[in-house]
C-alpha cells in the first residue's frame, strides 16, 4: 500500500482529465484537505519529478516526465507493440474499424484506434478513458475479471450493471459474466455509437490474466449484412494471435534476464577434472 502522503500528493494528478488542462494551488488545498504549504510541498514535490510544470500565479499544468513516459509506453508496452500490429493488418485487410483498449482501474482506456470507415464518427483516441460498464470492448473485459473483482464491482456500481444490460443483481451478474466468457467474444448494439454494433475479444497476458480488448466497430447494416459468425471468428483470432505475441516477447525478455550458468567451482572436497590432475610421483 502507497504512503498515505504519498497517496495523497499523486492524487492531485486526478484532476488533468479531457477538457482539464490546470489546477491552481487553492484548487488543491481545497481538495486534499490540507494546508497551503503542505499541498505547495506536494506540487513542488510534482514539479521536481516533472510530472507537474509551474506556471505563472499559482496554476499548474502537466509536466514535460508525462511525455517521456507516454513514449516509453509506446515502444515498451507489450499490448500496444502486440496489439497495434495485429489490429492494423486486419483493419487493412477487412476495412473495418478497430480499437484497442486496456483495463484500467474502474474503467478501460484507448491505447490505439485503426478507422477507416467513416460511416461511424471516431470519438476514441489514444488516452481516452472509457466507462467498464458500456460496449463491447469493456463488457468482455469484466467477464475475464476474477470473482473478487467482480463482487466488488457488483457492490459499488450495481446501477451502471442493471444500466449494461448485464443483470438485476449479484448472481444474475456472475452468471452473465461466466456465458461470455465462456463464449470468448462480446457483442453489443449501439452502446457507445448509435447504429453500431461493436464485437470484442480479449487479451490476456502469459499468466491469463486480462490485459484489455480488440474490438470491432461497424455499421449495423454491414453487421447484418455479414456473416457474423465469421466476424466473431475473426476477432477472437486476432486475439489470439496478440496473446502469442505478447507470450512470446515475455519469453523472450526472461530469456534476456537469465544469466548464464557459471561453470562448476572446485572445491577442497572434490577432484579436480581429470585434464587437470598431475601425476603423482612415487617416492623411490
Amino acid at each position: 500500500m502507497l504512503d498515505s502522503s504519498f497517496a495523497k500528493g499523486l492524487s492531485v494528478l486526478d484532476v488533468f482529465k479531457e477538457g482539464r488542462i490546470s489546477v491552481h494551488l487553492d484548487e488543491v488545498v481545497d481538495m486534499l484537505g490540507t494546508s497551503k504549504a503542505t499541498a505547495y510541498r506536494y506540487l513542488a514535490t510534482l514539479c521536481e519529478a516533472g510530472l507537474l510544470a509551474a506556471a505563472r500565479g499559482g496554476v499548474y499544468m502537466l509536466g514535460p516526465r508525462i511525455i517521456e513516459l507516454d513514449r516509453a509506453i509506446r515502444i515498451s508496452d507489450p499490448l500496444l507493440r502486440a496489439g497495434s500490429k495485429v489490429m492494423r493488418e486486419l483493419s487493412d485487410r477487412l476495412e473495418i474499424n478497430m480499437l484497442l483498449a486496456s483495463y484500467y482501474r474502474d474503467s478501460i482506456m484507448c491505447v490505439d484506434i485503426a478507422w477507416p470507415d467513416p460511416a461511424i464518427p471516431s470519438h476514441h483516441e489514444r488516452g481516452l478513458p472509457m466507462s467498464l460498464f458500456q460496449g463491447a470492448m469493456a463488457k468482455i473485459i469484466l467477464a475475464h475479471l476474477s470473482q473478487y473483482q467482480l463482487r466488488t464491482l457488483a457492490l459499488h456500481h450495481l446501477n451502471e450493471i442493471r444500466e449494461g444490460g448485464m443483470g438485476q443483481n449479484w448472481t444474475e451478474f456472475r452468471a452473465h459474466m461466466a456465458a461470455l466468457a465462456r463464449q470468448g467474444y462480446s457483442v453489443t448494439y449501439s452502446e457507445l455509437f448509435e447504429g453500431a454494433v461493436g464485437v470484442s475479444a480479449p487479451i490476456l497476458d502469459p499468466d491469463q490474466k486480462i490485459l484489455g480488448s480488440i474490438t470491432f466497430a461497424l455499421t449495423d447494416e454491414r453487421w447484418r449484412a455479414s456473416k457474423q459468425e465469421d466476424l466473431c471468428a475473426e476477432i477472437m483470432e486476432a486475439a489470439a494471435r496478440v496473446n502469442a505475441l505478447i507470450a512470446m516477447e515475455a519469453d523472450d525478455s526472461v530469456g534476456d534476464a537469465v544469466p548464464s550458468p557459471a561453470p562448476p567451482m572446485v572445491t577442497s572436497r572434490q577432484s579436480p577434472p581429470a585434464s587437470a590432475r598431475k601425476t603423482r610421483r612415487t617416492r623411490t
